[in-house]
């Protein structure tokens, strides 16, 4: 099977109390002084972004009629404990108006089979999925 892309993300990005991050294409532009959590909440967009994308796929493979767009709260904490170090954990509250909490439910669990920032961070970071 031949890989096909769709897309490409490429930045630039200076750390520093004048820190700033610029994509290429100019849709991202902004600063990053430090300290911020400016890292935690480019990672919490970018995964929610492409985990709702994977709902929707998901509800399309299932022949689920959505009602409305489906939501997100996620939520990354950075945690530090001297012997593990750095790390991080991740919450996602996952809503769909009009759709029931079971479905729900099966759709956010296929999405993290799907989304490639799920698939990436799979045993790496403790994952939390809530659905309303």
């Amino acid at each position: 099977m031949t890989e096909k892309l769709y897309f490409a993300g490429k930045t630039h990005t200076i750390g520093g109390h004048n820190g700033a991050s610029k994509s290429v294409d100019g849709s991202l532009d902004i600063q990053l002084p430090e300290p911020h959590p400016a890292a935690e909440n480019h990672f919490a967009a970018a995964w929610s972004a492409c985990y709702l994308g994977a709902i929707e796929l998901a509800a399309g493979q299932r022949k689920i009629k959505l009602a409305s767009a489906p939501e997100v709260d996620a939520e990354i904490k950075l945690f530090h404990d001297g012997p593990k170090g750095f790390f991080l954990r991740a919450r996602f509250d996952v809503s769909i108006a009009g759709v029931d909490k079971e479905t729900v439910r099966e759709l956010a669990d296929a999405a993290h089979n799907i989304c490639p920032y799920s698939k990436a961070t799979h045993g790496n970071i403790d994952v939390e999925t809530h659905v309303a």
